[in-house]
């Protein structure tokens, strides 16, 4: 079987469970080598898993993993942390950004140092790690950076409602699409990606609508699987775009969504950003 990201190392921020970790456990079947760098240490009362954990599950999946304890808001950290997966693993091959803070407040109910967390951890936080990769991705065979952020709409509606979390997700999506032209001449691809339909994660459950909205959402997989089609495509063609998982999976072959399903049989919901399933 085929294993393009054998050997191959990827820097991921935010790995520790969910979305992340979906994508690093995708790597690590091909052998690919993981550097991830998160902020938890110790178990959360609310919350799975800690970079430790992660790192042992991508182990046991077939890849190497590197845990670092680091927060992407500081510059130095992350640096620091590249540095460290350059001399573990050699290189980096694909960055991504998937990191993110959310809170859906409207203007007046948010606190301002909640917009502050959502500014620096999502736009800035991806433009601070990608900034520390670009070097090394200069490098690569096949250098990816992928972006976990949503078409880019002015539909009133989405602006309307939490216009702070709209502005911090779609800055990460300008970056995307700004990186993959100014590093187009160096080989560098960068996209973003986003699914259709909510994604079961710690996420929907405590703050986009519970128990009945992860009966309606479908597993990490799917959103692994895309990201994995993405960066496992030639950089020099697939760059500068905002993809949807689903529409990366169908070009994929892939016509059976069910699979995904997090309850079997359940009706998707559609997510953030996108207006159908």
């Amino acid at each position: 079987m085929s294993a393009p990201l054998q050997g191959k190392t990827l820097f991921i921020s935010g790995a520790s469970r969910g979305i992340g970790l979906a994508i690093a456990l995708r790597a690590a079947r091909d052998g690919a080598n993981v550097a991830l760098i998160a902020k938890t240490a110790e178990p959360h009362p609310k919350l799975p898993g800690t970079v430790y954990t992660a790192a042992e599950e991508i182990e046991a999946a077939g890849g190497q993993a590197l845990p670092i304890v680091g927060d992407i808001r500081d510059e130095e950290q992350v640096e620091a942390a590249v540095a460290q997966a350059v001399e573990r693993f050699g290189g980096i091959d694909v960055c991504v950004n998937n990191a993110s803070a959310i809170n859906l407040s409207g203007t007046e109910d948010l606190p301002v140092k909640r917009y502050d967390l959502m500014q620096s951890i999502n736009s800035r936080g991806t433009f601070v790690v990608s900034r520390a990769c670009i070097p090394h991705l200069r490098k690569a065979e096949n250098p990816h950076i992928l972006t976990l952020s949503p078409p880019i709409s002015l539909d009133p509606k989405w602006l309307r409602g939490h216009i702070a979390y709209t502005v911090s997700k779609y800055g990460m999506s300008l970056l995307a699409l700004g990186f993959a032209e100014e590093f187009r001449e160096d080989g560098i691809a960068s996209n973003a990606l986003w699914p259709r339909t909510l994604i079961a994660t710690a996420a929907v459950q405590n703050l986009l609508g519970g128990d009945e909205a992860m009966k309606r959402s479908r597993r990490p997989e799917l959103y692994a699987d895309a990201a994995y089609a993405v960066i496992t495509r030639p950089s020099r063609e697939c760059t500068g775009n905002t993809f949807l998982c689903e529409d990366v999976l169908r070009e994929e072959g892939v016509t059976d969504f069910d699979r995904y399903a997090y309850v079997p049989g359940s009706e998707p919901m559609v997510d953030l950003y996108v207006d159908h399933v």
